[in-house]
């Protein structure tokens, strides 16, 4: 299939889940050619804010491969994606991103994420809300027991 044919799927998967009561957003994973793991937008089914089309997908398709790694797959998402489901992408190593609609297209029906791209280029002390480090004499212990931990695997 073509870049515009698993959009349009993504499309219908968003389409579709606004029809059973979620948000308007579908996404794939799609590697080598096949489809490996869908998702759509469960973050008012689920109770659940991190539950994005986009990371909904990345996880279903982590489960089926049996790896935290989706390197060389494609995700394809009906919409730009958020500074959530981008970090969630980059983390689980995918190729490619191809979205349909873009931040535009969601700020208009009531999902601007520009606001927190913006965010993110401030200085945190202008924030709304707050973020301190408080640093116990132990804080560096969990990382020192993972660089000692001889059977880790690294990501």
């Amino acid at each position: 299939m073509t870049d515009l044919e698993w959009l349009q799927r993504t499309v219908a998967l968003a389409t579709s889940n606004v029809a059973a009561g979620g948000g308007p957003f579908g996404a794939l994973i799609v590697r080598d050619g096949a489809l490996i793991a869908e998702g759509q937008n469960r973050v008012t089914a689920n109770l659940d804010p991190t539950a994005h089309a986009e990371v909904v997908a990345i996880r279903a398709a982590c489960q089926l491969i049996g790896d935290f790694s989706l390197a060389g797959a494609t995700l394809y998402t009906s919409c730009e994606p958020c500074p959530l489901c981008l970090s969630a992408a980059l983390w689980a190593r995918v190729d490619r991103i191809v979205y349909a609609a873009d931040r535009d297209d969601a700020a208009r029906g009531g999902f601007d994420d520009r606001d927190f791209y913006e965010l993110f280029a401030r200085d945190r002390a202008t924030w709304g809300v707050s973020i301190e480090s408080v640093r116990p004499v132990n804080a560096s212990e969990p990382f020192d027991a993972w660089l000692a931990h001889e059977h880790r695997t690294d990501y």
